[in-house]
């Protein structure tokens, strides 16, 4: 009796231990929002348009400049 007793109280104990040591996730929202810079790309699209702007005015053949 008093060894049922003792085996009770162990495995209550060793229960309580084990959800005591569980890990817990917590998913929080940051409190900055998330920036996502995109100008090196935009800048690049600027860039090749303006290029091919020029190469059609400025070096073709009815250019004045050339």
């Amino acid at each position: 009796m008093m060894r049922q007793l003792v085996l009770k109280a162990a495995f209550s104990l060793g229960l309580l231990l084990a959800a005591a040591c569980t890990p817990t996730v917590q998913v929080q929202a940051p409190d900055k929002p998330i920036e996502i810079n995109l100008n090196v790309r935009i800048e690049h699209e600027v860039r090749v348009k303006v290029d091919r702007d020029l190469d059609r005015r400025v070096f073709s053949k009815d250019s004045p400049l050339f």
